[in-house]
């Protein structure tokens, strides 16, 4: 049974480029299912396209195969590769940080360099500019539809090579648990963190505790307040803040039917840190 072959792109959709990623696969096998991810990943962004993988990938069967192109390295000595993941998908992708959080969160078991002289689209050779197509589609077609197995991507390179981005680890900080802004809950606004709800929990905080929320950037501090931790919006009022436990088992602080992103003009990235502590108590003479 063939597998399925999932895109993600910086591409949008306003041109032909995802079509042309989606004729190339059909070209090497017409019944192939083809999905998408996302093709909204801000240009050049490959810290955000790592996130999303790590968001999507072990939701899908053993053997789907992942297409991933944010490449701003395009045409340069970067490696074009594929990754084996611990739970069987596959990601075919530019080696330049787009498998950081697959690789610390998820697990890689193997990883081959693409062979180009046998994975690349015929007739393509003088192009350096649309791998995605010319490179990633073809062999991720190829791959989903067994016209080659994993060894006949190309040679093997050490899972330990495999490019990560700098990351910054969260931590117990005193009464705080601290960690970074990692991306925003795209559509709502809301602020995903790296924090682990286990993390946080065995610090004594549980559900219906009041919290207080420090985000920096860098070292200026852009926001400190006191919110409830929640286990879904419906326990605040519209409009009010909450820290709660998203889709990723990490923490996140959101507006209830608000963007706290734009509220309070925060970003993502390892220079946006977060602390959450509990409330202190309030005494008043």
């Amino acid at each position: 049974m063939k597998s399925a072959l999932v895109f993600q792109t910086d591409f949008g959709l306003a041109d032909g480029a995802v079509s042309a990623m989606y004729g190339v696969a059909h070209g090497v096998d017409c019944d192939l299912r083809i999905f998408n991810l996302t093709h909204d990943i801000p240009q050049y962004n490959i810290w955000e396209a790592s996130y999303r993988l790590i968001q999507t990938v072990t939701y899908w069967a053993s053997g789907t195969v992942f297409v991933s192109v944010v490449d701003p390295g395009v045409g340069t000595d970067r490696k074009s590769i594929v990754a084996k993941t611990i739970t069987g998908q596959y990601i075919v992708t530019p080696d330049n940080g787009t498998l950081t959080h697959v690789k610390r969160m998820c697990g890689i078991v193997e990883a081959r360099e693409i062979d180009e002289n046998i994975n690349r689209l015929p007739n393509s050779g003088a192009s350096y500019t649309f791998h995605g197509r010319d490179v990633y589609a073809y062999t991720g077609a190829r791959l989903a539809a067994g016209v080659i197995d994993f060894e006949g991507v190309g040679p093997k390179i050490n899972v330990e090579d495999i490019v990560e981005l700098p990351t910054v680890e969260p931590a117990k900080d005193g009464e705080a648990v601290t960690g970074t802004i990692d991306v925003l809950d795209v559509r709502f606004g809301s602020l995903w963190t790296n924090i682990g709800r286990e993390l946080f929990m065995n610090s004594g905080i549980n559900y219906g505790d009041r919290v207080e929320v420090s985000i920096k950037n860098d070292t200026r501090e852009v926001y400190r307040n006191i919110m409830v931790f929640a286990t879904s919006f419906a326990e605040v009022h519209v409009g009010e803040t909450l820290v709660y436990v998203n889709s990723l088992d990490c923490l996140a602080v959101a507006i209830n039917q608000g963007s706290f992103s734009k509220a309070y003009n925060i970003q993502t990235g390892t220079n946006w840190r977060i602390s959450i502590r509990k409330a202190p108590r309030i005494i008043y003479e």
